[in-house]
């Protein structure tokens, strides 16, 4: 049985004042996301308006969550933010380093001699992610740049 990546959808978001997102996901997880510090960025200056903020749907298909203001945020990067609120920083860090190059589970496999299981498992959060892992993906990033 092959392990793929999970393709995540937001399945539903609830705003709470004044910068707080509660989300579920498509596959039951769920996070507290307090967006503050991205609201001090100038193009999600109209956010700071908590009746504005409240105002967040889930955005097509479940790929992202909207503010009329025609803010967005991608599931891909709520996902992040989602594995760092709920401390799973080494799947983050993982997860960005794969995407940072492009990197398919048996891309990843193949760069540091790992099944591509545990690819998946640390890509998706269901395995912590050992600090080894962590320091040869920044020796493979490395020698990448060499």
């Amino acid at each position: 049985m092959k392990t793929q990546d999970k393709t995540r959808t937001v399945a539903s978001v609830k705003a709470k004042a004044p910068s707080t997102l509660t989300l579920r996901w498509s596959d039951g997880a769920r996070a507290e996301l307090d967006l503050s510090a991205l609201l001090r960025d100038k193009s999600f200056k109209a956010l700071r308006d908590p009746a504005k903020f409240a105002a967040v749907r889930v955005g097509e298909w479940g790929h992202s969550i909207a503010w009329p203001s025609g803010a967005e945020l991608s599931a891909e990067t709520l996902w992040l933010e989602t594995l760092s609120a709920t401390r799973h920083a080494d799947a983050r860090s993982f997860l960005e380093w794969r995407l940072r190059h492009g990197l398919s589970l048996s891309g990843a496999a193949d760069a540091l001699g790992l099944s591509r299981r545990m690819v998946a498992y640390y890509s998706n959060g269901e395995k912590p992610v050992p600090r080894a892992i962590l320091l040869a993906c920044k020796g493979w990033e490395a020698s990448q740049a060499a």
